[in-house]
């Protein structure tokens, strides 16, 4: 149980690393043989499973300050007893499907919490390149078996682009060239991560401007290096509306010109009618009277939470089109948002595939997160101009993406 008072907020404070960075590095220093050094890596829940992942694969990962150090064991060094757990992660279990299935042997991706009840039929796919990929009815455990071989297939992304990023590491040390025809892309930005990292790792991926076609040539080499992790937009974004809410808030080590998706959080606080200020990296949000807006969060659905604590202060009806996309997160996000900041007097409904939210008076209430880390800080968020304490129920989800979440908030004034 977390108490949030009603706070005015001030300060600077550091992004949290990227935690869809940490984990895709992770995998690709994995790939690699030789020792690579990722600075300033994610220290959160899916971060820390990621990792546990590519130990059991056996790579050696080791910490030294604010840096990883993980020697990679290539493709023909992958090893292991069978079984991944991937925890709650749905990247680190539809990324990894297809890398585990690189080995010639079976291997069991297995799952924790809510993770359980999150589709995983795309990993079927894996068939068109030579190897086994089961699930139970569509949901894990996930089951592989290699050895994959390059092939062509159509990959339906529309549920989540994380199987495609997995695909993309995988496919370059397969046997053979491969042709990826891609429908229903909505998450372009995490696929644009993917490929931008991979070319640091010396891997290279053929594909058109929209990225409806992959082309990638076998046989490639990982080679170890160097990377540093970004600032996560995702995180910070609960960070900039606090201030754009509530005070001033700085916030430093984000990259304005990042491929990241939830940079767009930039957009509606712009939209909204706060004070918005970038610099090379960092970007200053000031508080200012709110108007409500119209944001298209569908290629960007991580920023849900964080635009209804926005739109909560604002005066007058904003509309979030995208709903679509919330349904198979951590919880049903659609549903929780419309629950939670219903208890803090806020009127949110849902419209077809558009959320609808009415601005006014936030009330105090105690509201439970829902196990999900992303309605914890959204909740924490609004509390901060609600007319008396929200008291959030299993606020230690934040640890998932956002460990320090709570101690940056105080750090900025807010009554935690």
């Amino acid at each position: 149980m977390r108490l949030i008072s009603p706070s005015t907020i001030k300060g600077t404070v550091k992004a949290p690393p990227s935690k869809s960075m940490t984990g895709r590095a992770l995998a690709a220093s994995l790939l690699a043989l030789g020792v690579s050094e990722i600075d300033r890596p994610s220290a959160c829940d899916d971060s820390l499973a990621v990792a546990g992942i590519i130990e059991t694969l056996g790579a050696r990962v080791e910490r030294k300050s604010d840096a990883l150090f993980v020697n990679g064991v290539g493709r023909t060094g992958l090893g292991g007893k069978g079984v991944l757990d991937c925890r709650e992660s749905g990247l680190a279990m539809r990324m990894f499907a297809p890398i585990a299935a690189l080995a010639a042997r079976k291997t069991t991706l297995t799952a924790s919490g809510s993770l359980w009840s999150r589709p995983m039929g795309m990993i079927d796919a894996l068939a068109r390149f030579s190897a086994l990929g089961t699930t139970k009815n569509g949901f894990p455990p996930v089951v592989v078996e290699g050895p994959m071989r390059g092939g062509t297939a159509l990959i339906d992304a529309s549920l989540s682009s994380q199987f495609l990023s997995g695909l993309l590491m995988a496919l370059p040390l397969c046997e053979g060239p491969s042709i990826l025809a891609v429908s229903g892309l909505q998450s372009a930005p995490y696929v644009r991560t993917t490929v931008d990292l991979l070319g640091h790792f010396g891997i290279s991926i053929g594909h058109d401007r929209e990225l409806k076609t992959f082309s990638i040539e076998g046989g490639q080499t990982y080679r170890p290096c160097r990377l540093r992790v970004e600032g996560d937009w995702s995180g910070a974004s609960f960070l900039l509306v606090a201030g754009a809410i509530a005070g001033s808030v700085t916030v430093e080590g984000l990259d304005c010109a990042s491929v990241q998706a939830d940079r767009a959080i930039l957009d509606a606080l712009s939209d909204a009618g706060a004070r918005v200020e970038t610099r090379m990296l960092s970007v200053t949000v000031e508080a200012r009277d709110l108007r409500p807006f119209v944001f298209d969060a569908a290629s960007c659905p991580d920023l849900f939470p964080p635009l209804v604590a926005l739109a909560s202060c604002c005066r007058g009806k904003s509309v979030i089109h995208g709903v679509g996309r919330l349904t198979h997160k951590e919880s049903d996000r659609a549903a929780a948002l419309c629950v939670e900041f219903g208890r803090l007097g806020v009127g949110v409904r849902i419209d077809r595939d558009a959320m609808e939210v009415t601005g006014g008076r936030l009330s105090g209430a105690s509201v439970d997160s829902h196990n999900d880390h992303r309605i914890a800080m959204a909740c924490a968020v609004a509390a901060l101009r609600a007319n008396e304490s929200v008291a959030i129920s299993g606020s230690a989800c934040v640890s998932k993406s956002y460990p320090a979440f709570f101690a940056d908030l105080s750090a900025l004034g807010a009554g935690t």
